[in-house]
């Protein structure tokens, strides 16, 4: 009796080891970390990578440590010139391992515009985490802002593509 005892414990810890190198293998298999500070952005939808849930979750310091990008251009919400930094949409929705044809944008006051995956592939659009390089507040239209290089391309200037630039970024689901 001692003896199948002893056996159906040893059984439960190989279960439990083998359990628990399935979960890490997982994690490890996501190839994407899992935030250490406040979520600023999800992604959810048709991707590969998870780290949250069914959802992609990205803190300040994971959009950063992707390749940051930089241009000045003019805005319809502004008086001059301004410059933006941050990822390039692409990255991120690489980094979740998208695959669609249109992303669900939402902000944070649930103003929802959908963008197609081919604005991301086609420009260099990118995820602005900051502004004048400075980190954007809520009230400054933060802390991310989808903002596409107007003055690059003179098709860019027309109300379809302001209309795709979403401020207050929270999340993207991709179709």
């Amino acid at each position: 009796m001692f003896s199948a005892f002893r056996h159906a414990w040893r059984r439960r810890r190989v279960v439990a080891a083998l359990l628990a190198a399935g979960a890490a293998l997982a994690a490890a298999a996501s190839g994407l970390p899992v935030p250490q500070g406040p979520v600023v952005l999800t992604v959810g939808g048709a991707i590969t990578q998870r780290n949250h849930g069914a959802r992609a979750a990205f803190d300040l310091a994971m959009l950063e440590a992707l390749p940051q990008h930089r241009f000045t251009t003019r805005t319809p919400w502004d008086d001059g010139p301004v410059s933006f930094s941050g990822p390039r949409l692409r990255d991120v929705l690489q980094a979740a391992g998208a695959h669609g044809q249109r992303l669900r944008a939402t902000a944070l006051n649930d103003y929802r515009v959908t963008i197609p995956v081919d604005d991301a592939l086609r420009y260099d659009v990118i995820v602005a985490t900051r502004r004048n390089d400075a980190p954007m507040a809520v009230r400054d239209k933060g802390p991310l802002f989808i903002v596409y290089p107007f003055d690059s391309d003179p098709a860019l200037r027309d109300k379809r593509f302001y209309e795709r630039s979403i401020w207050q970024l929270k999340a993207l689901d991709v179709e």
